[in-house]
């Protein structure tokens, strides 16, 4: 019974090896397997299940016939249980037919042959080997290895030559070390033999297709990168980061913040928000950690963005720090400063105008530059209402302080002093001139009319008008009317009536003001009187063109 339990048990697996052979031959459509072969070539054809002392017949087409008997065509004979083609010509193409028995069980298997004109045959199968990647060919031409004969081992690629850095691994596979897209096509394996004193080459071919797989790329932290936010205690803030995933969302990469290395999920102040943002091909994403009231533990410690995958682990750090408000004191402060220093100085300006610009004229004295004449000849005409004026009642009462001032006190102070050129009538005139001949021409010649004015010069309208100095029309016409001199008005005795004057004279003490000369009066202290003196003709200066630099060194 045990004897008979074997046997059946060697029998069954007889079966079983001859269904799993069948089960790998590429192309098995039904109980027909393919096999695609080249004319010219050695091909050898085993029937599965069989060893080189089976009992095994093969024919041509469906039908069963003897073993080398007229079922199959002129080069093909059985040798050891295997079907040769010595070679395989173009006539050889169509089915086969293999049948023997397994422990009194009989087995039947059909082939289909392909037989093509090609030097390399059609792929018997396809391989796929992952991008940068290892990976190995096999011949898979067992039966032709198996043979004890010489063999030579040959690899083409789409029936080329297959470059030489590539190795050969057992059994004649080929290897390839880091296959990339260049390296998916059509491969041969050639293996040339010497059988009955002829060489035979034995030919195989497999499709080699490269995978691509998905790009991993390393995460980077955009921001923060050491950052510094300027928040206050107590007041809402934000920290955003913003990291590069890779060209699509990958699950297996992790983000989280930390702050100063605690995570954020146990601090109730806290709050996240995040998003992934596609832009240009590229995936982001993008979190923002709020803080509700920014306590003082959190300034100055590392607030973390984390992003983690399976190449690297990135980070950004930011820290919160407290507004310096000494910063904005100091420039409210400075702005104070400058501010009150600028009104100051306006204020200053306003008091010492004149004493800074009298100072600037006798800086520039040092300094001379070469400057255009002007065409004048004068620095100024003095006009005043003199005792032989046409229509004065009695010249013997004439009030001698204005004549006093402007025949003597005048030229003192601005010829002798200070080196000014005034023209004087009276003074500088040539006796029997025309007077309004000349006037206009002299008036012209000046650079400032100073015209003197006393309290005694207007008692009515009419009369006024009849006595006014004729230079006077003439320089006031001008200045106002040609923009010739600019007029200087000085009142002596006391205060001027202007009602009573012209509206010409009117406009220019509305507009320029009057200096006044007070001259020497009893009740005023000598203190007093020296004060008013350098005032008034500092003032007058002021009014004043520049002197010259050579006339003024000449007075010095």
């Amino acid at each position: 019974m045990a004897a008979a339990a074997a046997a059946a048990a060697a029998g069954w697996m007889c079966v079983l090896a001859a269904l799993l052979s069948s089960s790998r031959a590429l192309g098995h459509s039904g109980e027909t397997d393919v096999y695609r072969v080249s004319a010219g070539r050695l091909f050898l054809l085993r029937c599965p299940a069989s060893d080189a002392g089976s009992r095994v017949s093969w024919s041509r087409g469906e039908a069963a016939g003897p073993g080398t008997g007229p079922g199959l065509p002129a080069g093909v004979e059985v040798r050891d249980a295997l079907l040769w083609f010595m070679p395989v010509l173009s006539h050889h193409n169509g089915t086969y037919t293999c049948e023997r028995s397994c422990e009194n069980r009989p087995f039947r298997m059909t082939f289909l042959l392909s037989v093509t004109s090609e030097p390399c045959p059609d792929p018997s199968e396809v391989r796929t080997i992952p991008n940068a990647t290892s990976g190995e060919l096999p011949c898979k031409q067992e039966d032709v290895f198996s043979l004890d004969s010489p063999r030579d081992v040959r690899w083409m690629k789409e029936c080329r030559s297959v470059q030489q850095h590539r190795q050969e691994g057992d059994r004649g596979g080929l290897r390839l070390l880091a296959a990339s897209q260049r390296d998916a096509g059509k491969y041969t394996c050639l293996v040339d033999v010497i059988v009955d004193g002829r060489k035979f080459t034995a030919a195989r071919s497999v499709q080699l297709n490269i995978e691509s797989a998905p790009v991993v790329v390393e995460p980077q932290v955009v921001i923060p990168q050491e950052d510094v936010i300027v928040v206050r205690v107590g007041m809402r803030a934000e920290v955003k980061c913003i990291a590069y995933i890779g060209p699509e969302d990958d699950e297996e990469i992790s983000t989280y913040w930390t702050v100063n290395g605690s995570y954020t999920e146990t601090i109730s102040e806290l709050s996240e928000s995040s998003e992934l943002v596609s832009h240009g091909g590229k995936v982001f994403w993008h979190s923002t950690l709020s803080v509700s009231r920014v306590p003082r533990r959190f300034l100055d410690v590392p607030i973390t963005c984390h992003v983690q995958s399976m190449l690297a682990h990135k980070e950004g750090s930011a820290r919160l720090r407290e507004a310096d408000h000494s910063v904005f004191h100091l420039t409210v402060s400075l702005c104070l400063v400058a501010s009150i220093s600028a009104v100051v100085l306006l204020v200053l300006f306003l008091f010492f105008k004149v004493d800074l610009v009298l100072a600037y004229r006798k800086l520039l004295t040092h300094f001379p530059k070469p400057r255009a004449p002007d065409g004048k000849l004068y620095d100024a005409y003095v006009s005043f209402l003199r005792p032989d004026a046409a229509g004065w009642p009695d010249a013997a009462g004439w009030p001698g302080e204005t004549e006093s001032f402007a025949l003597r006190i005048l030229p003192e102070q601005l010829e002798d002093r200070h080196g000014y050129s005034l023209f004087i009538p009276g003074r500088d005139d040539c006796p029997g001139e025309a007077m309004h001949d000349t006037v206009s021409s002299r008036v012209s010649q000046c650079r400032r009319l100073i015209i003197v004015l006393s309290p005694e010069e207007a008692p009515s309208s009419y009369q006024l008008r009849d006595r006014l100095c004729y230079e006077q029309q003439v320089g006031l016409y001008d200045a106002l009317t040609q923009s010739g001199p600019r007029v200087i008005l000085v009142e002596t005795g006391g205060a001027v009536d202007y009602s009573r004057l012209p509206e010409s004279l009117r406009y220019v003490k509305w507009k320029h003001g009057a200096l006044k000369w007070n001259g020497v009066h009893p009740g005023c202290g000598k203190l007093s009187r020296s004060h008013a003196e350098r005032t008034f003709w500092k003032n007058l200066r002021y009014h004043m063109p520049p002197v010259p630099a050579r006339r003024r060194r000449t007075v010095v």
